[in-house]
């Protein structure tokens, strides 16, 4: 069977090796004739299988100790309320840097629960780059500063974070955590729904500093609080048990590629890849983002008209990439080139742009 180039932003795809993994598992994991689905939260056999993907996140990031790992469901989405619901201090701002569409609706959900601003923006600019960060811009009632890490929509990318002093930042890495190395300890807290880097939908990653905790008011609804997670190991309830298994498989196959810093070379191979197909096609592709803010996970671009954009996207369905059109909201192109994406289906990929610049 050959493996589709799929290049889709979420869910995305996944190491075929993992697949493979699974499937070999499928009826009986671990010896207990019984399928993932099927185990017990609470029996001997997934309560292994969740401490190790907990374990595996730790060495692969570097976690520190004094950080909690969570497992929690609803994705990135819900972290948008659990954020100000839990970290929010009365009488203090929640500060926001918006640089895309999942930014903007994580500070409209804060500023349901407690005051919240935008202290900076690239919106007028139709998010084109990652506006510089100016630490006096911060309030001095923060109660924390928040940022996406990675836009998959308008193709950009945070080169450098902010650095901060008595001021938590949190940072929803939803799209690009795994792919390079990041100091966890220059961070309170970093969420990510696993559907892009981590594994399948269904699990989002919560990371962070245990010292946080303190801000989490009882009077909270219980799952909707972060101590529920952290006092029970993330089993206060039944977790998403078959995706925390494909999480863990993928953090094995992360290990074995040699971990976060080779991944990253890989990553930087396939971007500049295609980065050059667009540089190269003088004009002919128009790349989105700015080139000091260029994402490595999303490749944004358009074509010099919209018939010509619709004809690149059919000719590119007909020979087999799928997951090339652009966000809805935005249209265009998009090639969302995660972990998993193998290097020859991006150097396809490539060649195919350059074939279709040339025949029109």
């Amino acid at each position: 069977m050959n493996r589709a180039l799929n290049f889709n932003a979420g869910p995305a795809a996944l190491p075929e090796a993992v697949l493979k993994e699974a499937e070999k598992n499928w009826l009986n994991i671990n010896g207990s004739n019984m399928a993932i689905m099927e185990l017990s939260h609470r029996s001997k056999e997934y309560d292994a299988i969740h401490n190790k993907a907990i374990a595996l996140l730790r060495k692969l990031l570097s976690i520190p100790e004094n950080y909690e790992v969570l497992f929690i469901q609803g994705g990135a989405s819900l972290q948008f309320s659990m954020v100000p619901m839990n970290l929010l201090l009365e009488g203090s701002t929640a500060n926001y840097i918006s640089t895309g569409s999942w930014s903007e609706k994580a500070l409209k959900e804060a500023v349901k629960v407690g005051k919240a601003a935008a202290i900076s923006s690239s919106k007028g600019e139709n998010f084109k780059f990652i506006p510089q960060f100016d630490a006096s811009a911060v309030t001095e009632d923060a109660s924390y500063l928040h940022i996406t890490s990675n836009n998959t929509i308008y193709g950009t990318q945070w080169q450098k974070f902010p650095v901060l002093e008595n001021v938590p930042l949190i940072a929803d890495m939803s799209s690009d955590i795994l792919s390079r190395p990041i100091n966890v300890e220059n961070f309170d807290l970093i969420y990510a729904g696993a559907q892009k880097n981590l594994g399948p939908s269904g699990v989002t990653v919560v990371i962070m500093k245990k010292d946080l905790l303190e801000r989490s008011n009882d009077s909270l609804p219980t799952m909707l609080n972060y101590n529920t997670y952290a006092k029970n190991n993330s089993l206060y309830n039944t977790p998403p048990t078959l995706a925390i298994y494909l999480l863990s498989l993928v953090l094995e196959w992360a290990e074995q590629q040699g971990g976060v810093e080779v991944i990253e070379k890989i990553n930087n191979e396939k971007s500049d890849v295609l980065y050059q197909a667009i540089d190269e096609s003088e004009g002919f592709y128009i790349g989105h983002a700015e080139n000091t803010s260029r994402s490595k996970m999303n490749v944004t671009f358009n074509l010099k008209d919209e018939e010509t954009s619709k004809k690149f996207l059919q000719k590119a369905k007909e020979a087999g990439f799928i997951g090339l059109n652009g966000h809805r909201s935005i249209g265009g192109c998009r090639a969302s080139i995660y972990n998993a994406v193998p290097m020859e289906h991006v150097y396809q990929l490539a060649e195919f742009m350059k074939s279709f610049r040339k025949g029109n």
